[in-house]
């Protein structure tokens, strides 16, 4: 299939997977959730991605966050499925389903734990892109896949008609420019901190975490450096620093991100399914005092800000595992 221009958007959020008490998905709690990244400005939703806790979702439960992505979204929005699998044919079978249910792209990530050579990389990623008409974003986060995605490797799979970007969790911003300008490769920041520098050599936008929170800022940055006004985006990117090191910093950015938007009240619970659990009492203490140093945040007013540390301690085991067969 022929893509053309960016099938994807610009500010990506990558969702939370909002939980009951008990672990299991809260679909309204989801579909609020995705309407309310929408109206703030995101124009992509990454579902079960990361900080969807793709690891511990059922293949039904993923199917069926696209298929209510597709639904909120409404045309308002591309929904993105994420995650995959470090099996080659689980991989391949889930993507299939997810264009039956509606994916408008994918987004595969490094096979992990595996640990295998480039070759082995380059072939999983091309069998999935060859399964699917989707448009294809690679995932490239050594620090949880336990192997990176070398600059040869990326060079290969952009010859790929359907892969069209990467999802940069490196920081090596060399690597970045030097893959601009030997590709045609879309870069999306996924580093929150990273994201104006991302854009600034070129990038074309995030898929971020701390984006669940408040995704108006980052609408503002990234429509700043499309027309060219680096004050602006400047002054987005400043503004978001304390809570980009609130969410991204002390546990992992889905804990922090639910832990956050519960004391927002605009989820119904923190919980995370295990082995995540909520943070320790020292690690809230930590989130709640880099969030009080947030001011003129859209979408981010914490003068009623009512963490609830006992809500969101120790994780869940749901009722069905998730599983790769």
């Amino acid at each position: 299939m022929t893509h053309t221009g960016n099938p994807f958007g610009q500010v990506l959020v990558a969702l939370v997977t909002p939980m009951t008490a008990d672990g299991e998905v809260d679909w309204a709690a989801v579909e609020k959730h995705m309407d309310d990244v929408i109206t703030a400005g995101a124009d992509g939703i990454v579902v079960t991605g990361t900080t969807g806790e793709t690891s511990t979702l059922t293949d039904p439960e993923k199917l069926k966050l696209v298929e209510i992505g597709k639904s909120v979204a409404a045309g308002r929005a591309k929904i993105i499925t994420g995650g995959g699998s470090n099996e080659t044919a689980h991989a391949i079978e889930l993507y299939k389903a997810s264009e039956k249910a509606g994916a408008d792209g994918i987004m595969i990530v490094t096979p992990y734990y595996n640990k295998p050579t480039q070759a082995g990389i380059l072939t999983h990623f091309r069998l999935v892109a060859d399964a699917t008409d989707l448009p294809v974003i690679l995932y490239d986060i050594p620090g949880r896949t336990g192997v990176p995605i070398m600059y040869e490797t990326i060079l290969r799979l952009a010859k790929h008609p359907n892969i069209l970007a990467i999802k940069d969790a490196k920081g090596d911003f060399s690597e970045v420019s030097r893959v601009l300008n030997q590709t045609d490769l879309m870069y999306f920041s996924g580093d929150d901190a990273n994201a104006l520098p991302h854009m600034a050599i070129g990038a074309t936008g995030l898929i971020g975490v701390t984006a669940n929170v408040a995704a108006a800022p980052y609408r503002v940055m990234v429509d700043a450096v499309n027309r060219g006004d680096l004050a602006a985006a400047t002054a987005a990117h400043q503004s978001l620093e304390p809570l980009v090191r609130a969410v991204m910093t002390h546990v992992p950015g889905t804990v922090s991100a639910k832990y956050i938007l519960h004391g927002l009240g605009r989820i119904s619970s923190p919980r995370v399914r295990l082995p995540l659990v909520g943070p320790e009492e020292w690690e809230a203490a930590l989130i709640e005092d880099e969030l009080a140093l947030v001011t003129g945040v859209a979408g981010a007013d914490f003068s009623n800000f009512r963490p609830d540390r006992n809500a969101a301690a120790g994780g869940a085991l749901p009722k069905v595992h998730g599983t790769t067969r």
